[in-house]
């Protein structure tokens, strides 16, 4: 089959899972070592592409479909906030950009050099290749594009049974996780569901290499950089 990537974030970089007939998983320190995998398809669970404004339609479109797994799409902030190093400053900058103002929350803020350093690399060239995805929207359409019942992590600890639930997806789809190798991470450097999110992102990477994905919004608009802004699953 034809190689691809899947990749999320995590403590340590980058966690990356290739597939090409069987699987493996690779630790990756920059994004730069990413792309300089051997792959048709790079899927990566990060926001490529930022408004002028505060949130995207893709953000908007995806959250109409996960139901309760929703809050796991965060809005992504104006690319002036996402420029910046500071708390205090990022909110003083989306206030300034976004209707309705909005500050910038905590969660999406910690992943902004993560943000930063792919859009410091990708062009609207690359983006043939390189493509944003979401784990939750991957395991959606897993479900027959049906929300799961079950989160992957209650008060930020793994939940077993949401786990559980993804790994019998995955599998029910083709996705070959019991050849998957046996390497564990420090948890300084993987977490617990980081590497399955991973998987699914390879899931979505073959669904995009084979045509047969499906991106929110259907004609995504571009931001200031011309770069694309969607999610695909």
């Amino acid at each position: 089959m034809t190689p691809v990537v899947g990749v999320d974030g995590c403590p340590g970089g980058w966690i990356a899972v290739r597939w090409a007939g069987t699987v493996s998983h690779h630790l990756c320190r920059s994004f730069a070592d990413v792309l300089a995998m051997d792959a048709a398809v790079i899927a990566v669970d990060m926001p490529i592409g930022f408004p002028h404004g505060s949130g995207r339609a893709a953000e908007r479109e995806v959250r109409q479909r996960l139901g309760q797994r929703q809050s796991s799409v965060f809005s992504v902030p104006s690319r002036a906030a996402v420029m910046c190093a500071d708390y205090r400053e990022a909110c003083s900058a989306n206030l300034a950009s976004s209707d309705p103002p909005k500050k910038v929350s905590k969660q999406i803020f910690h992943i902004f050099p993560k943000m930063r350093e792919i859009d410091g690399l990708i062009t609207p060239a690359l983006q043939a290749r390189i493509v944003e995805v979401h784990p939750e929207l991957a395991f959606w359409a897993m479900n027959g594009e049906t929300s799961l019942p079950l989160p992957k992590k209650v008060k930020g600890s793994p939940h077993p049974p949401g786990l559980e639930l993804r790994k019998a997806l995955l599998v029910a789809a083709g996705f070959p996780l019991d050849s998957l190798p046996s390497h564990t991470y420090r948890r300084a450097d993987v977490g617990a569901d980081d590497l399955l999110d991973a998987c699914a992102c390879a899931w979505s990477a073959k669904r995009i290499a084979e045509g047969r994905a499906v991106t929110f919004p259907t004609n995504p608009p571009l931001d200031a950089r011309g770069l694309r802004m969607a999610i695909t699953a």
